[in-house]
């Protein structure tokens, strides 16, 4: 029977961790890599100014700074999971490093535009290697129950605050150092994880049966999403009835529905169905893609309104979302008591609750606003999100056998990439639309920038609570509470699913 090997082999190279002590180093060194990850996801947006004037950018061309990453992230994480199960998690996660940390330093001497987008773009594909491996990794060292929840919380934590983080590094970076900093930032950490990763880290690998792929599904489904990120990337720019968005989402639609039916027939297919079986985990993904829509939009606006209506620096920019990390890190602890002692679908509605309204309270924002009066409120709430993070990151692996953990890792990352995506670009048609309207109206440029950015955050906030309702609808009360059985019952037996 294929199972999951965790012992030993002197001939791998592999590493054994018996003990608690050695788990939770191999999880922070794991963590040290997700969290550079997390930050490359916004550390360059409050630098893209100075870079487009550096590297002497076309203006239409600089949002590819930020949409090689997502787009390669966004597109290879189910292939990159899968094939963390297959070919062994730990080399995976270290060739997915090499390639990111490699690519942090083309990218910091870059000296044209293009060449700075297409490390760009392997920065996003090395992302997309090194993150279902590691949190299948994580997975893999802690047993289901309080144990795995402990480790689960505090890789959700690192993600809630990861991306606000990037947003006051890159701020600071470029205020100080210079714009290339904000990628020469990555050189020695990777260089280090990857140094200790061989000695700390244990390898696991499906085991015991001929490895089979499924080469058409992981074209099709690849192909799939590189499209339809692309598409609703470029949407904003090419508009969404144009008939090359049009044409795109069709051959999007096109290729996905074809990789369902391949999954359907595959011997060993990329992404088995039958783990949708699991509602929790179905319900999971989708309040994560809700989640990224909500969240990733809000960050992208607020730093609009801040630069280009209140004038705002790369560094105030960056600190200025210092209030929505400092929240999420002063929720972290109390969010892991309240998932193991009282209801984790409760907590996942209170923080989507909290993402909502906090998102929502920003669409009062004035042309001529100030921080305390009207930004800090709705940053500080934000930073509620951390419930959502943190139980999201439990739900989706909740019930998930070992031996599918690398492609679970890697759907959950993707539904929130692209749900990020999805919600960026939208966010962007609606602010552009809006403005150009309240321009032809006569409105001050600043009054118009803000009245179509109120508009977007509206969408923002409003897709975010519709998280609450599919939260109360999918995620299976009984599912749930196995992930996260409190430490004091770490071997009672899971109940029975709920019908």
């Amino acid at each position: 029977m294929t199972s999951l090997d965790r012992r030993p082999n002197v001939d791998d190279g592999e590493a054994a961790i018996p003990g608690e002590v050695r788990r939770w180093r191999a999880f922070w060194l794991l963590a040290v890599a997700y969290f550079m990850t997390i930050i490359d996801l916004t550390i360059v947006n409050v630098a893209l100014p100075t870079i487009g004037r550096k590297l002497h950018f076309p203006e239409s061309d600089l949002q590819w700074v930020v949409t090689a990453y997502s787009l390669t992230l966004g597109g290879f994480l189910l292939l990159g999971g899968r094939a963390a199960d297959l070919l062994g998690r730990r080399r995976l996660f270290m060739a997915g490093l090499a390639a990111f940390t490699g690519a942090s330093l083309a990218c910091a001497l870059a000296t044209s535009d293009t060449f700075l987008i297409i490390m760009r773009g392997i920065q996003g594909l090395g992302a997309a290697v090194l993150l279902p491996a590691a949190l299948s990794i994580v997975m893999n060292m802690f047993s289901e129950g309080a144990e795995r929840n402990k480790a689960l919380s505090a890789w959700g934590g690192i993600g809630a605050t990861g991306a606000t983080v990037g947003l006051l590094a890159g701020g600071v970076l470029t205020r100080y150092a210079g714009w290339e900093y904000i990628f020469y930032l990555n050189v020695p950490i990777g260089a280090a994880v990857l140094l200790l990763a061989r000695r700390v880290v244990p390898e696991s690998r499906l085991r015991g049966a001929r490895r089979r792929y499924d080469p058409l599904g992981a074209v099709t489904v690849t192909s799939a999403l590189v499209v339809l990120v692309y598409a609703i990337s470029q949407a904003p720019t090419a508009g969404w009835t144009a008939a090359r968005t049009l044409a795109l989402l069709a051959a999007s639609a096109a290729l996905l529905a074809g990789f369902l039916i391949i999954e359907t027939r595959a011997e060993a297919p990329l992404l088995p169905l039958r783990l949708f079986r699991l509602k929790t985990l179905a319900g999971s993904n989708a309040v994560s893609f809700l989640l990224g829509a909500g969240f990733f939009a809000f960050i992208f606006i607020g730093t609009l309104y801040m630069q280009q209506v209140l004038g705002y620096s790369a560094l105030k920019t960056g600190l200025a979302w210092l209030a929505t990390s400092l929240t999420a890190l002063a929720l972290a602890g109390p969010a892991q008591l309240l998932v193991t002692r009282t209801s984790a679908k409760l907590v996942m509605a209170a923080g989507m609750a909290l993402a909502g309204a906090g998102i929502l309270w920003a669409t009062q924002v004035p042309a001529h606003g100030h921080y305390w009066a009207n930004l800090a409120g709705p940053l500080f709430v934000t930073g509620g999100a951390i419930f959502a993070f943190i139980t999201v990151s439990i739900g989706a692996l909740a019930g998930v056998a070992d031996h599918d953990a690398g492609i679970a890792s890697g759907l959950l990352n993707t539904s929130q990439q692209i749900g990020g995506a999805i919600g960026v670009a939208v966010a962007s048609t609606i602010t552009a639309t809006h403005s150009r309207l309240l321009l032809s109206q006569g409105h001050a440029a600043a009054a118009a920038l803000t009245g179509g950015f109120q508009w977007a955050l509206w969408v923002s906030g409003l897709t975010a609570l519709t998280a609450i309702p599919v939260t109360f609808l999918l995620i299976r009360r009984t599912e749930i509470a196995r992930a996260v059985a409190a430490s004091t019952q770490p071997q009672a037996p899971a109940p029975a699913p709920a019908r």
